[in-house]
């Protein structure tokens, strides 16, 4: 039986089926939706098409979310007055907190830089403005693939990108084609835009391939867990928007919590762990659970029910991280590159303003007659624009934080923001973050474990019943979504060094370390929880030994958010 695993066994499937476009888009997220939308708005007779590898628009979707509107006035001026518009709720309240382990403290907010109010943002869904866009593609004659997975990226004689390739379907766990075997297309495009999402999987071989982060800081990232809670109408109040930081990290571990108040009585929760931590015991979803039991956060969910999880790596690198847009081909939109402002814990807005401008540049070469060449202008305009500018005033939050810790490098991060908004300059320059995250973590005899109390099943709960509520299947069957570059070293070189952290930083329980004897401890295995894995990819960026690589899995797998 024909084999998919090697270059040799692909002369023995049949050639892939081509559809030629004048522009393929890769993720159906705010970036990618709002591209393609631009494109059709200035240039309807172009053909576009959308790949997304969620089983529907939005399924894999995950934020907060407070979003700003920004983005989406200037792509859809009229959304308000739809008549079942993506964004319900604005924001009423804005509370900021620091908090200890039995108390906190409120702080003012006319000690807040004026731009992290919220003011005029709404809290809701981002999933929902995905689904929503989408609508509004498929009006104009854009045509969404769901259920697709771009695999790989084609590339032409002079090296240039001509396309992408969705993977093959039906193909078994030995890698082995089975009798509902389908082979993958090609979807050939004079530009490709890429809109994965933070670490996606072409944008990190793309990257690598043109050197686009030459030059740049490493990308930094965060891992955001996240539930919806159904509460009782007296502890709902709608529009409210709090953020704290402190407690249950220490001093030395950057993070932080959002609650906001959304529509029908729902309240978003959410943590956020830097992944740039340095104690390999540190487990970001108990560190989650455990935030929800403090007297000052336990209040709102008293009676409630919580109805859905999620998780997902967002990029913290900001201004100094973010990598070359352009290359031969196509182009990075959106969290692909890295715009999320950290401090204001908000991208879409930028996401959805990188993706109409790369589109308004592209519609201009097209027209032009040009093809598969560099989009230079799109990357010599973005440090410029509204995106740039917004990214730049915080660009030394994020450094300072991770030098001087919680306390101090979040006042003076206050202080730079303040500098910048009220001078437009800092007098700190622009800070580097230094190495990268996986290169943080601190050897296991060096730190002091942390251990966490068991769930209480009421406020806090373990990660199976949480993977549960996050709708994640994968196809039975199919080959490792999870690739271990040298399968020896979680248990020779991990293990020892960190007490394999893989068991601890995944949100999902994807990883396990099992003993053939609990009781001496004897003869460990590492174990690949594939069918758990809820794409947030922080095992690819976390990983010590740089030794997984998450790679996607047949389409349509992986989590199915609603609401979220």
């Amino acid at each position: 039986m024909a084999r998919v695993d090697g270059a040799a066994s692909e002369q023995d499937l049949p050639a892939r089926e081509a559809m030629d476009f004048d522009v393929v888009v890769v993720g159906a997220g705010p970036a990618g939706l709002a591209a393609a939308i631009r494109l059709k708005q200035l240039s309807p007779d172009l053909a576009v098409v959308v790949v997304e590898k969620g089983s529907e628009v939005g399924a894999h979707v995950l934020s907060g979310a407070v979003i700003d509107p920004a983005g989406l006035d200037k792509l859809v001026p009229d959304w308000r007055a739809d008549p079942d518009p993506p964004l319900k709720t604005a924001v009423t309240a804005d509370q900021f907190f620091y908090l200890g382990p039995a108390g906190g403290m409120r702080l003012p907010n006319f000690l807040m830089p004026p731009l992290m109010s919220n003011h005029g943002n709404f809290t809701g869904s981002l999933g929902n403005v995905a689904r929503y866009l989408g609508r509004k593609a498929e009006e104009i004659g854009i045509d969404i693939y769901p259920g697709f997975t771009a695999v790989e990226v084609l590339y032409g004689e002079n090296g240039e990108v001509v396309g992408v390739a969705t993977g093959d379907m039906g193909v078994g766990k030995d890698g082995a084609i089975t009798e509902s075997f389908t082979r993958g297309m090609e979807l050939r495009a004079k530009y490709v835009m890429v809109a994965e999402g933070a670490r996606g999987s072409l944008a990190k071989g793309l990257i690598r391939r043109f050197k686009l982060d030459e030059g740049r800081d490493p990308q930094k990232y965060g891992i955001g867990l996240k539930e919806l809670w159904e509460v009782p109408a007296a502890n709902h109040r709608p529009g409210l928007v709090q953020h704290s930081f402190g407690w249950p990290l220490d001093n030395a571990t950057g993070g932080g919590s959002f609650l906001y108040h959304m529509e029908n009585n729902t309240v978003a929760v959410g943590f956020v762990v830097h992944l740039n931590y340095q104690n390999p015991t540190l487990s970001p979803f108990d560190e989650f659970q455990r935030f929800k039991t403090h007297p000052m956060i336990a209040e709102t969910f008293a009676g409630g029910k919580r109805l859905a999880y999620g998780a997902r790596a967002i990029t913290e690198g900001g201004w100094q991280s973010v990598p070359k847009l352009a290359f031969p081909g196509g182009v990075l939109i959106g969290c692909a590159a890295g715009f999320v402002n950290v401090p204001r814990i908000k991208g879409s807005h930028n996401a959805i303003h990188t993706g109409m401008m790369a589109a308004e540049d592209m519609v201009e070469a097209l027209n032009a007659g040009r093809a598969n060449d560099t989009l230079q202008s799109y990357e010599d305009a973005w440090r410029g624009s509204s995106v740039g500018q917004d990214l730049r005033r915080v660009r030394n939050v994020k450094p300072l934080w991770s030098r001087f810790g919680t306390a101090l490098g979040v006042a003076l991060g206050g202080l730079d923001m303040w500098m910048n908004s009220l001078f437009g300059g800092s007098p700190f320059g622009t800070l580097r973050h230094g190495k990268a995250d996986y290169a943080t973590l601190k050897p296991l005899a060096d730190v002091k474990p942390i251990t966490y109390p068991k769930p209480d099943g009421v406020l806090s709960f373990d990660k199976l019943s949480s993977v549960f509520l996050s709708s994640t299947n994968h196809e039975e069957g199919q080959p490792a979504h999870l690739v271990l570059t040298d399968p020896a070293i979680p248990i020779a070189r991990n293990l020892p060094l960190y007490g394999e952290p893989a068991r601890l930083y995944c949100p999902a329980g994807v990883y396990e370390v099992v003993y053939a004897d609990e009781v001496r401890r004897a003869e460990p295995r590492f174990v690949i929880n594939a069918q758990n894995c809820v794409h947030c990819k922080t095992c690819d960026i976390k990983d010590p030994s740089q030794n997984i690589t998450w790679v996607p899995p047949e389409g349509g797998g992986g989590p199915n958010y609603a609401g979220m």
